[in-house]
């Protein structure tokens, strides 16, 4: 069981990297709400030992609030 863990912990890692790099052509909001999904997908994933819900629960929650600290804030 560890095992596959460490493979979705590490799959979900490069996916996370792998999106940074194409940030290129996106707006500063659209980028914090990709890593914000990116981190939230890694911190649900661990938090839950790997469960997909909890993944795409927390990639959901990171990317409510990469958006909101991405907005400008005039």
């Amino acid at each position: 069981m560890k095992t596959i863990q460490k493979c979705v912990f590490t799959a979900i890692a490069a996916a996370v990297l792998l999106s940074a790099v194409g940030c290129e052509g996106m707006s500063r909001r659209d980028q914090s709400m990709a890593i914000g999904a990116g981190a939230g997908a890694v911190g649900g994933a661990v938090l839950t030992n790997g469960s997909a819900l909890g993944t795409i629960g927390g990639a959901a929650v990171g990317g409510v609030i990469g958006n909101e600290v991405g907005k400008d804030r005039r």
